[in-house]
């Protein structure tokens, strides 16, 4: 399966990054680490997750309160 960030999500989860890292140090690298553990759940099983409209579903982060939206396209 190939993930792709929509521009303004990987925007969005950069900034938020970058917020997380000015308030303590290295918890924006733990922000895209989870960002990364969640991606790699949703690969492995990508119907697990909540489905939140008629083809997008949704991932919680554990940490922060970010959810990653994606849709499962199959070709």
């Amino acid at each position: 399966m190939k993930v792709t960030f929509h521009e303004e999500a990987a925007a969005e989860v950069n900034e938020a990054a970058q917020y997380y890292e000015e308030r303590a140090f290295g918890l924006g690298l733990s922000f895209l680490a989870e960002v990364e553990e969640a991606v790699n759940q949703i690969v492995a099983n990508p119907e697990a997750c909540q489905l939140i409209g008629h083809r997008v579903q949704r991932k919680l982060l554990r940490r922060f309160p970010y959810s990653l939206l994606y849709t499962s396209r199959t070709y």
